[in-house]
């Protein structure tokens, strides 16, 4: 069923490929035929309407499409089109050289603006291919010399219109690209000088766009402030001039006037009335101007004979200046000078009030940031994922182009790459000694570094250097502090530069202790786990633990029909040993099985401390045979180990019992019983010797 599904679909999309190419098919065959020929009669109407719908509903869709249209809607209406036109010239006059002719090159013209450059071109071959048939077949003389030149025509006219278009639309799209980022130029300079952003270019995408949107805020607000002046007041300008985020130069911020000769270009602070005001802070009247005087702000000679400039002080710092013109030689009245004193307040509050709300919505974010990480982190339980969770919400709070964790061994002052991204993953695993490097300082001194999050190649050393460290313009090393005791770094580079300014530092130093904190929970877990799983004595396996490692090695040689064996060792006369030579010998015995232990076990044996001077075995795919091997070398070399006391050197022996799963019993309790008997057999029989356990009977080895 699903073939003939795909078979029938597929029929169906090659007939609507199809459709188009054979109407133009169908009307060159009945021009050519002289079924379709002048006068235009019922016969034309006939065979063009069903074609000129189909052109209808094609430039619909090309219309109405969402985006660009599909090439084969281009397709369509070139065809549909050409072959219209060739008829209707064709109804109106019996030859192809009459004066109507040339409405063909339109309509190549138009088609070549309207469609892809191919549809265009398939459009030429239609006009071509379909006069050339009915020259050939309906006039005596057919004229191929016309037919030639009137296709180098057509050529012509789509080539010219496709090249004329588009490097018209594309030299559109190249100016209004350039207006849209000097607008955008514009916002940023103005969103800097308001301090809506800080100093640098480390910003992201969303504060660029909250900086954006409260600029335009604040430009609704100060240009209804002015408008209203202007109109209450009967001024000719009211102009809010900004400081720049360098103090050099005032720039029009926003503007009410009713002149065409604004000079919109920075202004430096000392240019005539306006530097007067920025100098004394005070509000500069001037009244009688000719029209020599330099405003500025206009372009050519002054238009108006009164203004004032309106210092705009945050606390006692400049930021901008309200000015004021009037064409009449009429003077500012004290009660105008408050109004334009309000006005300037309000610009400055709307200012404020913008920089506090841009503060606002930065904080939430970069809390909603701090509070992801803090999940991420209290979710991981091991070091790897704590370490993981770190880096990846790092690169939510700063963009950065590799990372680095390191941490620090306070004993040995001793520095270790834990976890690297990027062109450093090579550094993993490397050790290096505390050092003048920015890591070794940065833990010493418990402070990110370098400054500002610059960094020097050619003076500054970030591990130490023997370790090549990328030239990257933006490095910030932050360390790990748990109760100001350092763990290490968390290591961040960047290619652009001032990636790690003031507005990402403080997140990024929270995200630190947050990184510090969870790393000695996972240590702790790490720690706790290992006791709870390990003997302290000998670091070998506990009792707990053997036992559920134990019933899940049996259960799985059961299902995969696997051979096991479980050994059980018990030192010879132990508690004469400690009687002897004291409990502290004791135990330097104990460990030093449990090291002969270690050493001789596979990688897949599993080692453990029972209880006391018992350890017990077990050997995974490992027969009787084998496990008897294994047991007589451990016999063998605790009874060549010389340990030392005060009281001299002394040699200890252990007796050994062996059990193999199935035989010797089919679940834990069972073969360790076994074992366990074969133990005593050994203990029986003389010690320092092993026993194999079997069924019905004792075989002993050794």
């Amino acid at each position: 069923m699903e073939v003939l599904v795909r078979a029938a679909l597929g029929v169906r999309r090659a007939l609507r490929a199809a459709q188009a190419p054979a109407v133009a098919v169908a009307i060159a065959a009945l021009l050519a035929t002289g079924v379709l020929q002048a006068p235009l009669g019922p016969a034309h109407v006939v065979a063009l309407a069903p074609c000129a719908a189909l052109l209808a509903l094609a430039v619909t869709k090309k219309i109405g499409a969402k985006g660009e249209a599909s090439a084969a809607v281009d397709v369509a209406i070139a065809l549909y089109a050409s072959s219209l036109g060739v008829a209707v010239v064709l109804a109106v006059e019996p030859h192809l050289d009459g004066p109507l002719t040339p409405t063909l090159y339109l309509l190549v013209a138009l088609l070549s603006a309207f469609t892809r450059p191919r549809a265009a071109l398939l459009a030429v071959v239609s006009l071509v291919g379909t006069e050339a048939a009915v020259r050939a077949m309906r006039f005596a003389d057919p004229a191929w010399e016309s037919l030639a030149v009137r296709a180098g025509l057509l050529v012509a006219f789509a080539t010219i219109n496709v090249l004329f278009l588009r490097a018209e639309v594309a030299r559109v799209r190249r100016a209004a690209r350039v207006r849209v980022e000097q607008e955008l130029r514009r916002i940023e300079e103005d969103a800097r000088s308001y301090r809506l952003l800080g100093a640098g270019d480390g910003q992201t995408q969303s504060d660029e766009r909250l900086a954006r949107s409260s600029v335009e805020e604040i430009q609704r607000a100060v240009h209804y402030a002015l408008e209203l002046l202007r109109r209450t007041l009967d001024l000719h300008t009211a102009a809010l001039l900004w400081l720049n985020d360098s103090g050099t130069h005032l720039r029009i911020s926003e503007l009410s006037t009713a002149s065409d000769e604004i000079h919109d270009a920075p202004i430096p602070v000392g240019d005539g009335v306006l530097g007067a005001a920025v100098v004394k802070k005070e509000r500069v009247t001037l009244a009688h101007l000719k029209p020599s005087f330099n405003v500025p702000y206009y372009e050519g000679d002054c238009p108006v004979r009164v203004l004032m400039a309106l210092p705009v002080l945050e606390d006692t710092s400049l930021r901008g200046i309200l000015v004021l013109d009037r064409e009449k030689d009429v003077a500012f009245t004290p009660h105008e000078e408050e109004l334009a004193s309000q006005a300037a307040r309000f610009c400055l509050r709307a200012i404020q009030n913008e920089r506090i709300f841009v503060q606002l919505e930065r904080a939430k974010v970069e809390q909603g940031k701090l509070y992801d990480a803090a999940k991420a982190l209290g979710a991981a339980l091991s070091e790897r994922d704590v370490l993981d969770a770190g880096v990846r919400s790092a690169q939510k709070i700063a963009a950065f182009d590799l990372a680095a964790v390191t941490l620090f061994d306070e004993p040995t002052r001793t520095h270790h790459v834990v976890a690297a991204t990027g062109e450093i993953e090579d550094l993993v695993g490397s050790k290096f000694a505390h050092n003048t490097g920015l890591v070794s300082m940065v833990v010493q001194n418990r402070f990110p570094l370098p400054y500002k999050g610059e960094y020097d190649h050619a003076r500054q050393a970030v591990l130490t250097k023997h370790f090549p460290w990328p030239k990257l313009p933006s490095l910030l090393v932050l360390p790990l502090l748990l109760h100001e005791r350092p763990l290490g770094t968390l290591i961040l580079g960047a290619k652009r530069r001032h990636a790690f300014g003031d507005q990402v530092r403080p997140t990024l130093e929270v995200l630190a202790s947050h990184l510090a904190v969870s790393l000695a929970n996972a240590r702790m877990v790490a720690k706790l786990e290992q006791m709870a799983t390990t003997d302290g004595l000998t670091g070998l396996l506990n009792k707990r633990a053997m036992l559920e490692a134990g019933a899940q090695k049996i259960a799985a040689a059961a299902r995969f029909g696997r051979k096991l064996s479980l050994m059980v060792v018990d030192i010879d006369f132990f508690k004469k040993v400690n009687d002897t030579y004291g409990h502290d010998v004791g135990d330097v015995v104990i460990k030093g099985l449990g090291e002969i232990l270690r050493r001789q076990k596979r990688a897949t044996d599993l080692v453990a401390r029972f209880g006391g001077e018992e350890f017990v075995v077990l050997c995974e795919q490992t027969d009787e045979r084998g496990a008897l091997l294994l047991a007589e070398r451990i016999r063998e070399e605790l009874e060549k180990t010389k340990f030392h006391a005060e009281q001299g050197t002394l040699s200890v022996t252990c007796s050994l019992g062996v059990a193999t799963f199935p035989e010797g019993g089919e679940g834990w309790d069972a073969l360790f019983k076994s074992a366990d008997e074969a133990l005593y057999v050994s203990k029986r029989s003389g010690r320092n010797r092993v026993t194999a356990h079997a069924r019905g009977s004792k075989r002993r080895a050794g």
